[in-house]
């Protein structure tokens, strides 16, 4: 890289702090934590569990936003007094490290960029993921349990706490239907980029001629709320029963009828959590669970008369996959919506979504 190159990085990079420092409003973003600090220290604080962790959870996410504003800031600071130096130099070794740290700064702006555009409302929030397989039996039910696999490596992987609120196992292998909690700042903001239907394409394991199978799952993505928002439910409308748990593979099987299944019988929505020991722990649960359906049945008809306002056309069902996985005969992991690709089929599996969940943003914002 020649050093009018990397002169013209350091100043597009200065170009884009300011415009973040400016977009944010870092001074007010320092008040508030400031505010809340304060709120922190009142007596009877920690009393109310709930509402001192949510509290806590915006302190922590404005703090990590400014300080990494400004680590990025001094960043850029230091580079341009090596950029001084190895002009004034000229060594070949001194110019390599400020090529690879002037890659590595802005591959980190691209980042934080990127987590500055979860600005949607509820894009901080927790987030509840669903996976359900489509037709075909053990195969796609085994689908379905790669998929749950690939998203907790993912999850794990970001810091985000996972917490299976609802399991229940396949026939033979993998899963009918599972439901997850996915706790952490923003997990909602990147994981409505999965939304949709997730289509494999492989040898199937479970076919003695060895035959080519294609399987279809879907993933729904709704944000988790507190008990503060506020979505009118009538106690008339809800069918609420009450069963036996049974864990995943065995695991966390509970003696009581402890497990809650709520029906909301206007919209026919039906939520189950058995994830607590307690009946009424697993009932709040289910209940955050139907307000966050409920709001996303909201958001889809709202798209659904703007798209109608539009002229736009989109089919609905197994033909609308968002991704396909293909294992045989090549491997290909592909996004249809942004027709990003990667030929690491094992790495995707793994866990590695952020190229297609940083591309499906980086689409919302244009």
């Amino acid at each position: 890289m020649e050093m009018t190159e990397i002169r013209h990085q350091l100043d597009n990079m200065a170009n884009r702090l300011a415009d973040f420092r400016g977009s944010l409003d870092i001074d007010q973003k320092k008040t508030r934590i400031a505010e809340l600090e304060e709120q922190m220290t009142e007596p009877g604080f920690w009393d109310d569990q709930e509402t001192s962790q949510k509290v806590i959870g915006e302190v922590n996410g404005l703090k990590e936003l400014v300080h990494t504003l400004e680590d990025h800031e001094e960043t850029h600071e230091n580079l341009e007094v090596s950029y001084e130096l190895v002009k004034e130099e000229a060594d070949e070794d001194w110019q390599l490290e400020l090529e690879r740290d002037v890659k590595k700064l802005d591959q980190d702006l691209n980042q934080f960029e990127l987590n500055m555009m979860l600005s949607e409302p509820y894009d901080k929030n927790s987030a509840i993921l669903e996976l359900h397989p489509g037709a075909g039996g053990t195969e796609s039910q085994d689908w379905a349990s790669m998929l749950l696999r690939m998203y907790t490596r993912w999850a794990e992987g970001k810091g985000f706490k996972v917490e299976t609120m609802d399991y229940l196992p396949g026939d033979e292998a993998g899963l009918k239907s599972v439901t997850l909690l996915i706790k952490g700042h923003n997990a909602y903001g990147y994981l409505k980029a999965e939304k949709g239907v997730h289509r494999l394409v492989r040898i199937s394991p479970f076919d003695s001629s060895g035959r080519r199978h294609t399987s279809f799952a879907s993933c729904e993505i709704m944000p988790e709320f507190d008990d503060t928002i506020e979505i009118e439910i009538n106690s008339e409308d809800l069918k609420i029963d009450t069963y036996r748990s049974s864990g995943a593979g065995g695991q966390h099987v509970n003696t009581t009828d402890s497990a809650v299944r709520i029906t909301h019988q206007p919209t026919k929505i039906v939520v189950t959590c058995q994830s607590e020991r307690s009946q009424i722990k697993n009932r709040e649960q289910a209940m955050k669970m139907l307000k966050s359906k409920l709001y996303q049945k909201e958001i889809e008809k709202q798209q659904e008369e703007l798209d109608e306002i539009r002229g736009e056309q989109k089919e609905i069902g197994w033909g609308s996959q968002i991704r396909s996985y293909v294992f045989h005969p090549y491997n290909m992991v592909k996004d249809h919506r942004t027709n990003v690709e990667s030929g690491n089929t094992q790495g995707v599996m793994d866990g590695e979504l952020d190229k297609f969940i940083n591309a499906f943003l980086r689409m919302q914002m244009n």
